[in-house]
């Protein structure tokens, strides 16, 4: 099974609940306009931390500051209307949202829009114009935009397919820590495409994926560590 991220880049809220006085620092710059404050203030009310989650309160503050111009915040608005977050799903909400944001350069963004066309939802499905959204992201180094550049050329969507080219994104990604690449380059070891088949190498690919919070990745390893490799 090889994994692609065709999932929407998450809200990028915060592991850890933030400490009450950088809620309360964040409440005074949000409410004299400071869009990252209000932008910060949506991510903890999206993700429920350090406070209660709240969608509602989410959407006002996101609002605020995408009003501004604040890509970060327009771009988590597209995340709420797109799995319908105390709001009804609304996929051309989501696709205007994504644009605003990845046409300002924002990498989250620009993953989603290139998701968006690859899957045609809320467009008609046109790979080159993904690919083009996935190459913006990944200049600025996004691991998710690489890792579905070399999915793209693994599967030989849109383009050639290439599983020297394929393995050259995913080892970008991978060099960053994404699971999925990481188990995208085991499976292309255990198999042989784009480079010598080395089940070693695919056992120890798997077991960094697994150790990164692949089930995948866990089940592969697991599979040829009981195969005896």
């Amino acid at each position: 099974m090889f994994l692609a991220i065709m999932l929407f880049y998450s809200v990028n809220a915060y592991c850890v609940a933030p400490p009450p006085e950088q809620i309360s620092a964040w409440r005074t710059a949000a409410a004299h306009g400071n869009a990252g404050a209000q932008n910060n203030l949506g991510l903890i009310y999206s993700s429920g931390k350090g406070v209660t989650r709240d969608y509602a309160e989410a959407m006002k503050w996101y609002k605020l500051a995408a009003a501004q111009g604040h890509a970060g915040a327009q771009n988590n608005l597209g995340i709420i209307y797109m799995d319908g977050q105390g709001v009804p799903q609304n996929v051309g909400e989501a696709l205007k949202w994504f644009r605003q944001a990845a046409t300002k350069g924002d990498q989250e963004a620009q993953v989603n829009l290139g998701i968006m066309y690859s899957d045609g939802q809320g467009v008609g499905k046109d790979h080159a114009e993904a690919m083009k959204w996935f190459r913006l992201s990944a200049s600025q180094g996004n691991a998710d935009a690489q890792n579905n550049i070399g999915w793209m050329y693994h599967e030989g969507i849109w383009v050639s397919r290439d599983y020297e080219e394929a393995m050259k994104w995913f080892m970008l990604a991978a060099g960053q820590g994404h699971e999925m690449a990481q188990f995208n380059i085991g499976e292309m070891y255990e198999n042989g495409q784009g480079v010598w088949q080395d089940i070693s190498m695919a056992k120890a690919w798997y077991k960094k994926a697994c150790d990164n919070g692949s089930q995948d990745g866990c089940s592969g390893f697991q599979r040829l560590k009981a195969a005896g490799y």
